[in-house]
């Protein structure tokens, strides 16, 4: 690893503006070039992705769109939307988060969120149930709006796809974990996923999907690697194309992961569109959770800790340098 990007990287745990970093990898054409974790963390660890699962969820719907199973652009989504205007609503609205369900992600009045009703409190014991019943607030497509909801949906459309009748919860958390391990863990090498569930037996494909740092940066290598590991076409190259793609609703937006892009006035930024590369993307969790994507540079670099959001754009920064400070692959 070149000087100044190993200054930079170690620089994660030193600087206080960059706290709490727990670990950082960066992979180089699929090779480890740095690895560092902060005390009482190590290769082992499970650290959870809060959204990053979101893009976990994602790759599970492309598979099953390369199957033929689902359609990006088939409606209704759900039988229960078949007759009002919900009925309107596709996959690909929901991957680009502009299904127009009626949403409260996060506000100075957290209680009443509903990310945290699904999550953790009277919503949580059927997230899905709860989430598809919400009424429309807007055109499906008209408008994006950051969901976790949303992918708790998208989450409960896979597990119905792969096991259609299921309904029992601990048979339907048994054939999602199963699948997780044929469809993901062991083509694209993670065996340390592991997400959670509700007591409806539904993944919380949204927010709760944990793996230790040297896993997540495989998961970002699957997608480096045009969805292709080990050999296998474990994801379409046609899916890894569309979630690079921005939504019409969010230039900074793709299927389930952020584009290093400018976003429309107003919106937070999510990389660094300021510093390129202009074809990076990224799977981001909640409190700093990164796993960033460069073809350009063949390069994936993962970010793991507790950082709160409102003190995040050091942690951004500091980011895009160290990508910046790695060749371009010729």
């Amino acid at each position: 690893m070149p000087a100044e990007a190993r200054i930079i990287a170690d620089r994660f745990f030193a600087d206080r503006r960059l706290a709490e970093t727990r670990a950082i990898v960066v992979l180089k054409d699929g090779v480890p070039i740095y690895e560092r974790y902060a005390p009482g963390y190590n290769a082992t660890t499970r650290l959870i992705g809060w959204s990053m699962s979101k893009s976990i969820t994602a790759t599970l719907v492309g598979q099953l769109v390369g199957e033929g199973k689902l359609s990006l652009d088939a409606a209704p989504v759900f039988p229960e939307w078949a007759n009002d205007a919900r009925r309107a609503i596709t996959l690909r609205h929901m991957l680009h988060m502009s299904s127009g369900l009626s949403h409260r992600e996060s506000s100075p009045q957290p209680e009443l969120d509903d990310t945290i009703r699904i999550l953790f409190t009277d919503r949580a014991q059927d997230a899905a149930r709860w989430s598809k019943a919400k009424p429309l607030e807007a055109a499906p497509g008209a408008r994006y709006e950051y969901s976790t909801a949303t992918s708790i949906l998208l989450a409960d459309k896979v597990q119905r796809t792969l096991s259609p009748g299921l309904t029992n919860p601990e048979a339907r958390k048994k054939a999602m974990r199963a699948a997780l391990i044929s469809r993901l863990m062991i083509p694209a090498g993670m065996p340390s996923l592991l997400c959670e569930y509700d007591n409806a037996g539904t993944m919380h494909g949204g927010s709760l999907c944990h793996a230790t740092a040297l896993d997540w940066a495989r998961f970002g290598q699957l997608y480096l690697n045009k969805g292709v590991a080990s050999g296998q076409q474990v994801v379409p190259a046609a899916w890894v194309d569309f979630v690079g793609t921005p939504a019409a609703t969010d230039s900074g937006y793709g299927g389930h992961f952020w584009l290093n892009r400018r976003r429309p006035a107003g919106r937070d930024v999510a990389l660094f569109p300021t510093q390129g590369p202009a074809d990076a993307y990224a799977a981001i969790g909640h409190l700093g959770q990164y796993v960033i994507i460069v073809p350009s540079k063949r390069l994936v670099v993962v970010r793991l800790g507790k950082t709160q959001d409102d003190v995040l754009e050091p942690v951004r920064v500091a980011l895009g340098r160290l990508v910046n400070s790695l060749p371009d692959s010729r």
